[in-house]
């Protein structure tokens, strides 16, 4: 099998020189190359699906402890879906933790940037028009993720063997997603029935029809991400991923496969007993009498009910708490906990139906009437995640149910008065904060897309914070991205300092608004 590593080789090992913050050295692969992650220097045409898997688990974090450091120790907690139990953690107390950040960032830029990059020169050069297509759909898919959580990224330049690496604009970096998937796309339609990496790809085992609905289901994602930023590119880029076809039942779902050695990340982090159900889950949850709530928590081992914490609390409110509040559901849990190790949730058919909500609301052609995609989002994320039969998710649908008061020593109050009975009559954010309600439901664990979705709507509603040690950053505020990492400030100032003039208001803070994060 011929060696594939001339000119490609050379530019990817130089990003993660850089990226690391070392010098070229005789002993790289020593130092840079994390146990198990396939060196770019050795990988050959027989490794290009190994590669592309690699990839596809490392780009979204699928490791728990990228996982953790990435999106548990943040966005987790931004969106609510858990609290730090712990008193070693204040990252729940919104302060910032620059180093974690930057173990996230070294994670993707030096583990699943350069997989990727290879396998998409590799099969652009090498006549594989239908791997090439995947590898760009992921590609938008996993840097989708990293713009989102930090606004200007390293993307167009990655792997230029510059000691500099220029960041691109989010607003560029969003022109070229759709630029992608319209190539991917033109490809896939051409080559139905067709396969690509086979086994080796852990969405779809190679299937090109599948990937093709994801293709679009993702531009849906990604139309209403920028429509207060970009409203006419919105409708446009939304209705054109409608009409050729999103995801519609859990067979679409797209899961990064488990296996025994690349485990959900919950599956290794539940068990270092470190975050606990919040509080706003348990109000949403219990209050709405939720199928979901047995599967998405555990109930607490002191009184055997689902208990969920106040976001925030204070250091000495935070030892010896565990046992006191619900830990994550019966499935995430470590394999020698009971848990069963579930396949990673990417995308799917129930958040689809809610982007479709959300469309018809706003007067687009979604095919069908905001209630109705309303109703069959619940219904899909109910089939995915439940053995509710059509009636208990009819009488679910159907229910006036509003989130329920969490008995503890701050006295909370229901987080808030939304129901889940779809409220046609009402006004537009009312019934937008009703659809976003559900899919923050629906899309659980994923706290990054959550978070995206808190920060472009505003919703849904949370609890303020216990405390907050960040003076500029309130209790109720909304944190809008991470800071630009301190290992990018010491290796690459200047081009940090040019992406931070990208930024709106022209400084690396918390509360600086993203491109798309440009609602009234």
């Amino acid at each position: 099998m011929k060696k594939y590593k001339i000119k490609l080789h050379m530019l990817t090992v130089y990003a993660i020189i850089f990226l690391f913050g070392i010098g070229c050295t005789k002993d790289f692969d020593k130092m840079n190359i994390p146990p198990g992650v396939l060196s770019v220097e050795n990988l050959d045409a027989g490794l290009l699906g190994q590669a592309f898997a690699a990839a596809q688990y490392r780009g979204i974090m699928g490791d728990g402890s990228d996982m953790q450091q990435a999106q548990n120790l943040f966005s987790d907690l931004y969106v609510q879906y858990f609290a730090t139990s712990v008193p070693w953690f204040n990252s729940d107390q919104y302060l910032h933790m620059g180093d974690w950040a930057g173990y996230a960032w070294r994670a993707f830029y030096a583990n699943a940037a350069p997989q990727l990059h290879f396998v998409e020169k590799y099969t652009a050069e090498n006549s594989m028009p239908v791997e090439n297509a995947l590898t760009k759909i992921w590609k938008v898919m996993m840097y989708h993720r990293m713009t989102d959580q930090w606004g200007p990224i390293i993307y167009a330049e990655f792997g230029n063997a510059q000691t500099s690496v220029a960041y691109d604009s989010q607003e560029s970096i969003y022109a070229d997603f759709f630029k992608l998937l319209d190539e991917a796309t033109t490809v896939l339609s051409e080559n139905a029935g067709a396969n690509g990496f086979g086994s080796n790809d852990l969405l779809y085992a190679g299937s090109v029809d599948k990937w093709l609905v994801f293709a679009n289901s993702l531009r849906l994602r990604l139309a209403l991400r920028i429509v207060y930023a970009d409203p006419d590119r919105a409708k446009q880029e939304a209705e054109k991923a409608v009409a050729a076809g999103v995801m519609q039942a859990v067979s679409d779902n797209a899961n990064v496969l488990t296996t025994d050695l690349s485990r959900h990340p919950h599956e290794k982090i539940s068990a270092w007993g470190e975050y606990r159900m919040s509080a706003t889950m348990e109000s949403f949850l219990k209050g709405y009498e939720d199928p979901r709530l047995p599967v998405y928590f555990s109930q607490a081992v002191a009184n055997l009910g689902y208990k969920g914490l106040r976001n925030g609390v204070e250091i000495d409110d935070r030892t010896g708490i565990n046992d006191d509040y619900s830990t994550i559901g019966p499935k995430f849990l470590s394999v020698s906990q009971g848990g069963s190790n579930p396949d990673i949730k990417v995308m799917g058919a129930a958040e689809v139906y809610f982007l479709r909500a959300e469309g018809a609301l706003r007067g687009w052609n979604m095919g069908g009437s905001a209630e109705s995609l309303y109703n069959e989002g619940i219904r899909q994320s109910l089939l995915a995640e439940t053995s509710a039969s059509e009636n208990e998710i009819l009488n679910y649908i159907n229910s006036n149910n509003v989130p329920a008061t969490v008995q503890d020593k701050w006295n909370t109050p229901a987080v808030t008065d939304i129901r889940v009975k779809y409220q046609p009559a009402a006004d537009f954010e009312k019934q937008l904060e009703q659809i976003i309600t559900q899919k923050w439901i629906a899309i659980f664990p994923d706290g990054w897309e959550a978070w995206s979705e808190l920060r472009r709507t505003g919703y849904p509603a949370r609890y303020p914070i216990i405390r907050s040690l960040d003076p500029e950053v309130p209790v109720t505020a909304i944190i809008k991205r991470i800071p630009f990492v301190p290992m990018e400030y010491q290796n690459n100032a200047a081009a940090v300092q040019v992406a931070i003039s990208l930024l709106g208001e022209g400084k690396d803070g918390r509360l600086v608004k993203l491109w798309w994060d440009a609602k009234p």
